[in-house]
C-alpha cells in the first residue's frame, strides 16, 4: 500500500561501498514497486548511473522530498542532519556502517521494513542538534551545527590544554585536561560514552560537558538542561571538532559557544523500535556466562 505522506523520496548513499550500492538498489526496488518518484544528489548518481531519478543539489533534498533515506553509517546520517535538519523532513538510515544507532534498518530487512514504513507503520523522534560558534574578539568568525558532539581538544598532541567553562554566564570551572566533550544526548552513545561519560536516553532534553582525562579526579561529567548557554575560553591554540567531521582552529583566548540548535532531526523508526534493545544490541547489555540473558 502506498503512503499518501510519502510520494517523493530522496536518496543518499556512501560513496565508495560495493555494500551501500547493493543497498540502495534494494531500497530503490522498494520504492519503485509503491510508484514513488525518487531523486538523490549528484554523489549517490555517481554512484547509481542506471537509476531512474531525479538529481538535485544536496542543499535542495529537504524541500524537494517528503522523506530522506540515507543508506550508510551513523556517520552520513551526522552530515545529512547538519544540512537537512532545518528543513523538517524526516529522516530513515539504513545501517552500512559500524553501530549503527542512528541508522534503524539492517540490510537484511530492506524489503520488508522499509514497506512498512512508506505504510506508515513507524514513528519520528526528534533528535536536536547541538549549535558552536567560534568566537574570536567578541566576533563570531566560524559556526557549525553537530548532531553528536563539539569537542575542544589539542588536535593531534598528546598534553594537556587550559580552559575554562561558564553555563549562562556563571563560572564553572579552569579545567587541566586532553580537552571537553559538549554532547547531545543523541551523541552520548558516541565519543562521550569512550570518555567515561553517561548515556543519555535520546529523549532527554539536557546537555552533556565530559572532561576528557581531567588532571583531578574529582572533574566529572555534568548534565546541564539544553536552553543552557555554554562557553568555553581556551588558554591556548587547540582545535574545535563537530560530529568529527568539520575542524576549526582555534587561538589562545578564543571562545566556543554552544547552545541547542533550533531545529531537530527527525528520525524515523520502524515500529517496535526500543533505544533499550538497541543498547543491549549493540553495547552487549546483559551477556552472561552461558548464554541467555532473558531468564
Amino acid at each position: 500500500m502506498e503512503s499518501p505522506d510519502f510520494s517523493i523520496v530522496g536518496l543518499i548513499g556512501r560513496t565508495g561501498s560495493l555494500h551501500v550500492v547493493d543497498s540502495l538498489n534494494a531500497v530503490a526496488r522498494v520504492l519503485e514497486a509503491h510508484s514513488l518518484k525518487i531523486v538523490v544528489d549528484d554523489s549517490t548518481r555517481s554512484i547509481l548511473p542506471e537509476l531512474n531519478c531525479e538529481v538535485v543539489d544536496r542543499t535542495l533534498l529537504g524541500t524537494t522530498c517528503d522523506l530522506i533515506i540515507v543508506v550508510g553509517g551513523d556517520g552520513s546520517l551526522l552530515s545529512v542532519g547538519r544540512d537537512l535538519a532545518h528543513t523538517g523532513v524526516p529522516v530513515l538510515g539504513v545501517n552500512r556502517g559500524g553501530l549503527g544507532f542512528l541508522a534503524d534498518i539492517s540490510p537484511e530487512s530492506i524489503s520488508r521494513k522499509l514497506a512498512e514504513v512508506l505504510s506508515g507503520e513507524f514513528v519520528i523522534e526528534n533528535h536536536f542538534l547541538l549549535s558552536a560558534d567560534l568566537v574570536r574578539d567578541a566576533t563570531i568568525i566560524n559556526s557549525s551545527l553537530a548532531l553528536n558532539d563539539v569537542v575542544v581538544h589539542l588536535g593531534g598532541m598528546s598534553r594537556i590544554m587550559e580552559f575554562s567553562v561558564w553555563v549562562d554566564n556563571q563560572f564553572v570551572y579552569d579545567q587541566r585536561s586532553d580537552g571537553l566533550i559538549i554532547s547531545s544526548p543523541t551523541g552520548s552513545t558516541a565519543y562521550s560514552l569512550s570518555a567515561g561519560g553517561p548515556i543519555m536516553h535520546p529523549n532527554l532534553d539536557a546537555i552533556l560537558l565530559v572532561p576528557m582525562f581531567p588532571h583531578t579526579l574529582t572533574s566529572r561529567p555534568l548534565v546541564v538542561p539544553s536552553v543552557s548557554q555554554i562557553k568555553v575560553v581556551v588558554g591556548q591554540s587547540a582545535e574545535v571538532s563537530c560530529d568529527s567531521q568539520i575542524d576549526f582552529v582555534l587561538d589562545t583566548g578564543d571562545e566556543v559557544r554552544v547552545s541547542k540548535a533550533d531545529h531537530p532531526l527527525r528520525l524515523v523508526y520502524s515500529l517496535g523500535h526500543s533505544f533499550y534493545d538497541s543498547c543491549r544490541s549493540k553495547l552487549d547489555w546483559g551477556s552472561r556466562l552461558g548464554g541467555d540473558a532473558s531468564g
